[in-house]
């Protein structure tokens, strides 16, 4: 994972994460690798992947240390990786995923190499180094996964863990988050982890993860049936053909010949600075939507649904304080619990919708929670229907105004006039005759009809309540 700092690594170049940028323009001496430089820790970086591991009930090591994995690649300028081999910043801990705890082996740091092109037919590389020296995070689990499914949702609440934690986008389409799993399988009643491991590298969205291990299991099952033997590898996922595709030989450990990076001294952390880190935690998914079922009175899967993603938790909490002081102030008479339902149906669906086709989020539109809120109570206590509300929402996410101007500027106040009320329904009762006789006869659609041309002469402001009762006993009469 790619972490969110404002520079790299080990130098004081920006961080390219997520920006577009010409090729070599964050370079210096250090991140490129010339010779006599001096790489410095980002603290920084440090603190997040601490943050991670307390995160992930994981120990933090109180000694740590940096060292070379030394192997050539054109986008590796100095000739080897600044990472952590035996001395990781954590160690331990677990992530819950469908009532199974999948362990945590370790959490290290390094830093990432540059990117290489090859232009089609050109004979040549190009290399960009803005991307040298961007610190990464790798986490590494125990062998509890099991199949695909479990990959790729234990990789999606981890994108949320580290959402929640502003530690990193973790945007997996724009390469700031990557799988790479290892697959072994075992034959039955031999040791589980005597399979020859093949590992699957830079996987870059949530399907890729789950299709390459389906796939990946089924491979190397059909192998081993066939009586043959496994070859330890590291395989390529092929979208296109849907299957891994081998791409060399695997290295083990020694091959990188790791060793203590001499310019970076060893790092202690003591008790009372992982105590100060653990107090700057912000509260957790799993923690936020159990309080948001207590205090907002949600159901589990509401709750599961809001908490998501943060920004939108945040957004939705702000708007459910608003509904609470105006539900204890009597300004909203509606029952609490029918006020949250309404205000989690309206996020969840109206206003998300228009978030969808703008592919906007929450952060960015004109619609503050107080205004939002006050929307919800006018549809709670009757002041408008759902159907003008939707006109209300639609003018609020273009303009940001206030929805108690716009229902007055555009005459959208509910009306509950029965007698009014039941003046329309005779006229639309006696201009769509043959909708009449169709519900007489027993289609119901046409029913639906009838209420909609109502509701279309009234523009939108009668209650749907009312002109459902007036209609039905209206056209029960003729029936008869």
């Amino acid at each position: 994972m790619e972490l969110k700092t404002k520079s790299k690594m080990f130098c004081a170049c920006k961080n390219s994460m997520g920006l577009e940028t010409v090729p070599n323009t964050y370079i210096c001496p250090v991140c490129s690798g010339q010779p006599g430089t001096l790489p410095t820790p980002n603290i920084q970086a440090i603190r997040f992947v601490q943050q991670v591991g307390l995160a992930l009930g994981s120990s933090i090591r109180s000694e740590s240390k940096f060292d070379r994995k030394n192997y050539f690649y054109p986008d590796l300028p100095k000739g080897y990786q600044i990472s952590q081999y035996d001395q990781p910043l954590v160690e331990g801990g677990y992530m819950e995923i469908e009532e199974k705890q999948i362990r945590i082996t370790r959490i290290h740091m390094e830093e990432d190499t540059g990117k290489s092109a090859h232009p089609k037919h050109a004979g040549y590389t190009l290399v960009d180094l803005n991307r040298a020296g961007v610190p990464l995070m790798e986490l590494v689990t125990e062998p509890d996964i099991e199949n695909g499914l479990e990959a790729r949702l234990f990789c999606q609440k981890l994108q949320q863990i580290l959402r929640y934690l502003r530690v990193s986008d973790a945007d997996m389409e724009k390469g700031q988050m990557r799988c790479e799993a290892n697959i072994s399988l075992h034959r039955e009643g031999e040791d589980r982890l005597s399979g020859t491991k093949v590992e699957v590298k830079n996987l870059n969205s949530f399907k890729s993860v789950e299709k390459a291990v389906l796939y990946e299991i089924a491979r190397q099952t059909e192998v081993l049936e066939r009586g043959n033997t496994v070859t330890q590898e590291t395989r390529g996922w092929d979208e296109i053909r849907q299957e891994t595709v081998s791409q060399r030989v695997k290295e083990s450990a020694h091959d990188y010949r790791y060793f203590p990076e001499p310019d970076i001294p060893p790092m202690r952390f003591d008790e009372a600075y992982i105590e100060d880190l653990r107090r700057t935690l912000p509260e957790l998914p799993g923690a936020r939507q159990k309080r948001f079922q207590e205090e907002y009175s949600l159901s589990e899967s509401d709750a599961l649904l809001l908490t998501v993603d943060k920004t939108d938790s945040e957004y939705f909490e702000s708007v459910a304080s608003e509904l609470l002081e105006k539900f204890e102030s009597k300004e909203i008479k509606a029952d609490k619990s029918k006020l949250m339902k309404l205000a989690v149906n309206y996020f969840m669906t109206e206003l998300k919708k228009h978030l969808l086709k703008n592919a906007d989020t929450v952060e960015k539109i004109r619609i503050t929670p107080e205004n939002f809120a006050e929307l919800i109570g006018m549809v709670a206590d009757g002041t408008v229907n759902s159907s003008a509300a939707q006109t209300v929402l639609e003018i609020m996410y273009k303009t940001g105004g206030d929805p108690s101007n716009i229902v007055r500027d555009h005459d959208l106040v509910q009306t509950d006039n029965e007698l009014e009320i039941a003046g329309i329904v005779d006229t639309v009762i006696a201009s769509h005759a043959q909708s009449v006789s169709d519900f007489i006869s027993g289609k119901q659609a046409a029913f639906q009809y009838l209420i909609g041309q109502v509701m279309a002469v009234t523009k939108g402001k009668a209650n749907p309540k009312i002109v459902s009762e007036i209609l039905s006993k209206k056209l029960k009469s003729l029936g008869l």
